[in-house]
């Protein structure tokens, strides 16, 4: 049996589960969390805005590693792994921002500042990712076009580092840290939704990214075998 055959039940079994984890984080963060001291109601959607965007970060490792993967033995089909797995990161990355902005324009007034270098980070590897489907629009498909997206890949991650750092050095209003050397300063709900909150975001992106590398591996064995016949 190929992989794509293993993908799809594989894809709804994640599918299922993001579906609990998710429909009981946010009914749990509505309903059942504290309002938060200084930001009150509108705190909430650190539920969703913080596990999107340590879900993107997951997926842009996950293409790295995937890319490691396809330098060191050829294998293409890591190259498809590691594509789909950017895809699915620059969507939660778009989420991230989206969710983001809407926050700070609720709590701060604002929906984007350019003086801060947090947000600008994150900008910039959202951007970083997205130029790497013009590198594979421009090169025609084969090990070349796997490698270089390769490459891409390993070089994206390097910012992740550095966007945290950003976060964790910044002195202003705009990314409180909840999570510091003497642990989460959280109440135990509030941290137990959104460690459910952030379970289900990443089982949704695990469905998406076997629903998607299963139909690509699938549409590649399907010209492959229209190839061989003709």
């Amino acid at each position: 049996m190929t992989t794509a055959a293993f993908t799809a039940p594989r894809g709804a079994r994640w599918a299922s589960a993001a579906l609990v984890l998710l429909t009981l984080a946010v009914g749990l963060a509505l309903e059942w969390v504290p309002d938060d001291a200084d930001q009150g109601f509108s705190q909430r959607i650190f539920y969703l805005h913080v596990p999107i965007a340590l879900t993107a970060y997951a997926c842009f490792g996950v293409a790295a590693w995937k890319a490691l993967r396809l330098l060191a033995t050829g294998v293409e089909r890591y190259d498809v792994e590691s594509a789909v797995a950017v895809h699915i990161g620059t969507i939660f990355g778009a989420l991230t921002l989206l969710t983001g902005s809407i926050w700070a324009r609720i709590s701060w007034g604002v929906w984007w500042t350019w003086s801060e270098s947090q947000l600008v980070l994150f900008l910039v590897i959202f951007l970083f990712y997205s130029a790497y489907f013009m590198l594979r629009q421009s090169v025609a498909p084969g090990i070349a076009r796997a490698r270089l997206s390769a490459v891409f890949a390993l070089l994206g991650v390097v910012l992740i580092p550095v966007s945290f750092l950003a976060i964790r050095l910044a002195a202003n209003y705009i990314h409180p840290v909840v999570f510091t050397q003497k642990g989460p300063q959280m109440a135990s709900s509030m941290l137990f939704v959104f460690a459910l909150s952030l379970a289900g975001m990443l089982a949704l992106a695990s469905a998406l990214y076997a629903f998607e590398v299963g139909g690509k591996l699938l549409d590649r064995r399907l010209r492959e075998l229209k190839e061989g016949i003709a």
